[in-house]
């Protein structure tokens, strides 16, 4: 009975479109940032930190930034993993050219950077749609990795043609190199994705957001009330992009701290990300959180059953994971298109309700 909207009344235009109308919801959001910036950084360990928070973050993030093209703007891509290869570059070439800059402004840059690439992949969008294009997204995926492992001037010459960051500072504190402790690397990431999850959820919400569902449900009729084609895909592309690239700044700063592009950033990474998308739920900022912490969390949990629990061997772990993923992918979009943002909302709607009825 306590999660009602009866007495929670609303005197402003402000608040009656707030991102949570309800009371209980705000103070969930509320308890859930306290536990993650106060509770959390005092436990973690590195086992925590490397297997489970600091990919489900960073995932996180690009998960977002795929959802805002593919699920609010209705445009097909399998380019994520190149575009993530472009923010880890361009980080790169920034901390080693410009070392004396904070490492958080080369991760904002090297955002923007992959934005200028996703636009300029984002073009046969306004002639083609559909499988074409994530043909199109796909040819930009395989170029990219093509470029980073065929230019030497990208990993700056180096005799075995990897990338290696360098050690970086915020406050004083390690957040990328040997030093970095677990906390460091968590926080580091948690700070990003709260505010890429608050741009995000802002710009959805807002004029550009409408324009981009606009396009994704019929394009011609959005034409027709005045969206222009053109600004809304390229626009669309670019946010997507410049979060892409943020998460690839970090993936490989902060997480792997070195990195060579066909591993790291191949064809296997848009995949993973566009299932978390497809899990999770298109058109929804919250289904980005879910579908990543699902696809991060169930290799932790396979392993330590399958492996730890049984004595399984690894490979055949793997290999079961896969089945198991690719069989939840055809079971949501049979049975919930919307993946599980779409079953936190029945389940909310049931709870104002409860115990009644209807």
């Amino acid at each position: 009975m306590f999660y009602r909207e009866a007495g929670d009344f609303k005197t402003s235009y402000r608040e009656d479109s707030q991102t949570f109308p309800i009371k209980f919801d705000r103070l969930r959001y509320y308890a859930v940032l306290a536990v993650a910036f106060g509770i959390v950084p005092l436990f973690i360990n590195d086992y925590w930190a490397n297997a489970v928070a600091v990919p489900f973050l960073i995932y996180a993030i690009a998960a977002i930034g795929l959802n805002i093209l593919v699920g609010y703007a209705g445009q097909v891509s399998l380019g994520t993993g190149g575009f993530m290869a472009v923010g880890a570059y361009a980080v790169y070439k920034l901390m080693t050219a410009f070392p004396d800059i904070n490492i958080f402004f080369h991760v904002i840059i090297a955002g923007f950077i992959t934005a200028a690439v996703g636009v300029i992949f984002g073009l046969p969008s306004l002639r083609i749609k559909g499988f074409y294009l994530a043909v199109a997204t796909l040819a930009a995926q395989f170029f990219l990795v093509w470029l980073f492992n065929k230019v030497p001037w990208f990993y700056n010459y180096s005799a075995s043609g990897q990338i290696n960051a360098p050690e970086r500072t915020v406050f004083g504190v390690f957040v990328t190199g040997a030093q970095t402790s677990a906390m460091a690397k968590y926080m580091f990431c948690l700070v990003v994705l709260t505010l890429v999850a608050l741009v995000a959820r802002n710009l959805t919400r807002g004029t550009v957001g409408r324009k981009w569902m606009a396009i994704r449900d019929m394009d011609i009729a959005a034409e027709i009330i005045g969206v222009n084609p053109l600004t809304t895909k390229l626009s669309a592309f670019a946010v997507s992009s410049f979060f892409i690239g943020i998460a690839g700044a970090l993936f490989f700063a902060v997480y792997l701290g070195a990195a060579e592009v066909g591993e790291a950033f191949g064809i296997q990474k848009s995949f993973l990300i566009l299932f978390m998308v497809i899990i999770g739920g298109l058109g929804s900022i919250f289904g980005s959180f879910a579908g990543a912490a699902f696809l991060v969390l169930l290799p932790v949990f396979l392993k330590n059953v399958l492996v730890g629990t049984l004595g399984w061997p690894t490979d055949l772990a793997a290999h079961i994971e896969l089945m198991i993923v690719g069989g939840l992918i055809v079971a949501f979009l049979i049975a919930e298109p919307h993946g599980l943002a779409q079953l936190w909302r029945v389940a909310k709607e049931k709870l104002r309700l409860w115990p009644f009825p209807h």
